[in-house]
């Protein structure tokens, strides 16, 4: 991943008192580039609503998985390289088994784009650097930066027609299924 991404998180110290706890590049960990092509960052991840502030662990060090844990957040950042990069990648067969272990449903008889998937979700998508097409089983929609996405459990893909990566900021909610 190009896009290099400062994590900065605050905490409490031992008198309760507000400190900083992170502060540093996070880089793209071995393991964390996902078999559809794409790489991503974790940034944070809560494991229940309300969402519990104590403690200092980093709770992104564990396997890359799509959704939210049931109950929570996840907020990352994913780079879409262009799709005449990415469809190879997109096409491998083991990318369904890949969805099955990472929590997502893939939509492989979908004949628009080959990264048709679904999630229990309702997923905000910011751009934050260049341009990718949205689309949905009917329809899609030019998102350039600034953009913003209101994903709500619906099957869906990203199509990045360019020849320059787009990043994407990404707050993933668990949802009851659609």
């Amino acid at each position: 991943m190009a896009l290099q991404v400062r994590r900065i998180v605050s905490g409490h110290n031992a008198q309760g008192k507000s400190v900083f706890i992170m502060d540093g590049t996070v880089a793209l960990p071995a393991g964390r580039r996902t078999s559809a092509g794409t790489s991503v960052v974790e940034l944070w991840q809560t494991a229940e609503t309300p969402a519990d502030n104590t403690g200092d662990k980093d709770p992104t060090d564990h396997p890359f998985r799509l959704p939210p844990p049931l109950n929570g957040t996840v907020f990352r950042i994913v780079e879409y390289p262009p799709d005449k990069e990415r469809f190879a990648a997109l096409q491998a067969q083991e990318w369904s088994a890949d969805a099955k272990s990472q929590g997502y449903q893939r939509d492989s008889g979908n004949t628009r784009h080959a990264g048709f998937h679904k999630t229990d979700t309702i997923d905000y998508a910011i751009v934050i650097e260049g341009e990718l097409y949205a689309l949905m089983d009917e329809g899609e929609k030019l998102m350039k930066t600034g953009d913003v996405l209101i994903q709500r459990g619906t099957n869906h893909a990203w199509s990045n027609r360019t020849d320059e990566p787009a990043y994407l900021a990404f707050v993933l909610v668990d949802a009851e299924p659609a």
